[in-house]
């Protein structure tokens, strides 16, 4: 079963005032911890979206297969749309966010497992039952991911399939919490 990723990486940080992908957590970049979570060799081919030439430019030297975004103020869904594109041979494709720095790589090699257990479901991470990122979508969900606008991702898609949701808990909240604001990292 082939499963790529999607790493998208192209928000603005406009409450964190800088890029928060390469402020520190514990003296580590945020979107190296992201790549330690979701390490492109888990996959058959892993996409890094992004606005930033500096991230860009570190995914490729990683391996990724870096993809600009030149369309970043239109939302989220670009990114899904630009990321799917270069991946639609795929069986399933996990999209992420790379401002979850508590993520961890045990908890989405399990999601990983749950999809090649049930490759026809949406797989999501969560926590006590709330579906939170990343998510895996099977390929035959790619027409409508590639059709999303707006700053919104898979959660439309989710909420309509809810029956054809696959759930894997995480261990702890802060697996999935975002850093929005620097008081996050608290």
């Amino acid at each position: 079963m082939k499963i790529g990723a999607v790493l998208m990486a192209s928000g603005f940080s406009r409450r964190f005032g800088t890029n928060k992908l390469l402020e520190k957590v514990d003296d580590v970049p945020m979107i190296l911890r992201a790549f330690d979570a979701l390490p492109r060799t888990l996959f058959e081919r892993s996409a890094v979206v992004s606005a930033y030439p500096e991230i860009l430019k570190l995914a490729e030297e990683l391996g990724y297969v870096p993809i600009q975004n030149l369309r970043a103020e239109e939302g989220q869904s670009v990114s899904v749309r630009l990321g799917l594109s270069e991946l639609l041979e795929m069986d399933g494709v996990l999209f992420a966010v790379c401002d979850q720095p508590w993520l961890k790589r045990k908890s989405v090699e399990k999601l990983l497992e749950q999809f090649c257990a049930s490759p026809d479901y949406i797989c999501a991470l969560s926590w006590q039952g709330k579906h939170g990122n990343p998510v895996i979508f099977p390929a035959v969900f790619f027409p409508k991911l590639l059709v999303l606008t707006g700053d919104r991702g898979g959660g439309k898609i989710i909420r309509d399939y809810l029956h054809q949701v696959r759930l894997v808990e995480v261990e702890s909240f802060r697996e999935l919490q975002d850093v929005d604001t620097p008081a996050d990292f608290t």
